[in-house]
């Protein structure tokens, strides 16, 4: 099994619109405001012809332009939007030429979610160009509802004042809430954009190690090649899907048994695409879902409270130097605590 031949997935990065901070997308225009103010903000405004006969949230959106129309909107519906002095009672209200139109920014969780904070995590290389960083469970990578607060990006923004510099503060890839081990995060814009570049390229490569439920039966090496979309019973967790029937995109995981009991198995998972959950819904597929992984149907077991899965190895040539990047994150103590459990021991694999 080769190593090179794995992927991790990414997102695309995009030029940053005019009037929005550096690594922040339109979308996520609400969260910027904690980093221009220290308080509330009041802004006003004398409506021109362009604004004239305008909805006042769309109004706003052109004269509060480095701002979301959702976030403005929630605004206006506290109260916090006054024309002509009063306060705005609808969203739809239209505005005329020469009104006096005023908002307030106020803070809420998502505008202070790109905030510097000390966040803990292991950082096991460090340049001037990148950082390798060996992710706890439980370390959220990037905010999102339900966790605003607390993530590696707060902690890469503390860590580093330029991070503010770069999309999502350098992170190309990610993992689950629940899954430890490597991840790779570039610290100028030069490395990021190389490094995007070597990921769809399938130049940054990355092992993964899983506990299953079941003993596995059949061939010790096994490549899914199912294709990945949102449940259509579920929309909160993905699932392998027929794509002449519904949305998904190819995928494929190559699996290599290591380890079996009658509990269970301990698996090498490569992946050759970078879908969501992939190796989560590619095990549950087999019949073999993650150890805890209540998502994906799989049984707590071996003492595991949390989805057993665990980045082990990460290699790619550094985007500057061309040198051979070689790394490899010990098992958690929650995985070594499950292989003792089971009677299983792991040594390790070759990259190779």
């Amino acid at each position: 099994m080769k190593l090179s031949e794995s992927i991790i997935s990414t997102e695309t990065t995009t030029e940053t619109p005019a009037g929005i901070l550096p690594g922040h997308s339109k979308s996520e225009a609400d969260t910027d405001f904690a980093q221009d103010f220290d308080t509330n903000e009041t802004r006003d405004f004398v409506c021109s012809e362009a604004q004239h006969g305008l909805r006042v949230d769309n109004a706003l959106v052109q004269l509060v332009s480095e701002f979301s129309r959702s976030y403005l909107k929630q605004l206006i519906e506290q109260g916090s939007a006054r024309l002509n002095g009063q306060a705005v009672v609808k969203v739809a209200s239209k505005v005329k030429a020469g009104d006096l139109l005023a908002i307030d920014l106020q803070a809420t969780p998502q505008s202070q979610a790109f905030k510097p904070e000390k966040v803990d995590f292991e950082v096991i290389f460090e340049d001037e160009h990148l950082l390798v960083i060996n992710k706890p469970v439980g370390l959220v990578v990037h905010p999102a509802p339900g966790n605003w607060s607390g993530t590696l990006l707060n902690g890469l923004l503390e860590r580093d004042q330029k991070a503010v510099l770069l999309p999502r503060a350098g992170i190309v890839h990610r993992l689950d809430k629940d899954t430890s081990g490597l991840m790779v995060v570039a610290r100028t814009r030069q490395v990021m954009d190389a490094l995007v570049e070597k990921i769809a390229a399938r130049e940054v490569n990355r092992l993964y190690l899983a506990l299953g439920n079941r003993t596995w039966t059949g061939p010790k090496e096994r490549d899914v090649s199912e294709s990945i979309g949102r449940d259509p019973r579920n929309r909160l967790r993905m699932a392998v899907v027929s794509l002449d029937k519904s949305a998904g995109k190819t995928a494929k995981t190559s699996l290599k048994l290591l380890q079996n009991c009658e509990q269970g198995c301990l698996v090498l998972c490569r992946l050759h695409t970078g879908r969501t959950h992939q190796i989560r819904v590619h095990m549950a597929h087999i019949g073999h879902p993650l150890v805890a992984d209540s998502v994906y149907g799989g049984a707590q077991a071996a003492g595991m409270l949390r989805q057993a899965l665990h980045a082990e190895q990460l290699a790619f040539e550094h985007p500057v130097t061309g040198q051979a990047m070689h790394f490899v994150a010990p098992l958690p103590l929650d995985i070594k605590q499950a292989l003792a459990n089971w009677g299983l021991s792991y040594n390790g694999v070759s990259a190779k």
